[in-house]
C-alpha cells in the first residue's frame, strides 16, 4: 500500500520530492538515484531528475511507495 504524501501546489519536480521523503540527502543523490534507473512514476523508470509530479503520480524507488495527493484529499 503506497504512503500518501500531500503536496499544496501543483506539482513538485521528482528530484526534490526525494528529498522532502528523506530517500536522498541532497539533489546530487538524488540526481544519481534517478539517473541510474532506480526510480519509477507510475510504473514506467524515470531518467528526469526534474519530471514534474502531479496529485494522482505514484512514485517507486526500492521497497518504498508513494502516492502524490493534494490539500483535498
Amino acid at each position: 500500500m503506497p504512503q500518501k504524501i500531500k503536496i499544496s501546489t501543483e506539482f513538485i519536480k521528482l528530484d526534490q520530492f526525494l528529498k522532502w521523503v528523506n530517500i536522498c540527502e541532497s539533489g546530487g543523490h538524488a540526481k544519481e538515484l534517478i539517473q541510474s534507473g532506480k526510480v519509477k512514476v507510475n510504473g514506467k523508470i524515470e531518467t528526469q531528475r526534474g519530471k514534474k509530479l502531479r496529485h494522482g503520480d505514484n512514485v517507486e524507488f526500492e521497497s518504498l511507495s508513494f502516492t502524490i495527493v493534494g490539500n483535498d484529499t
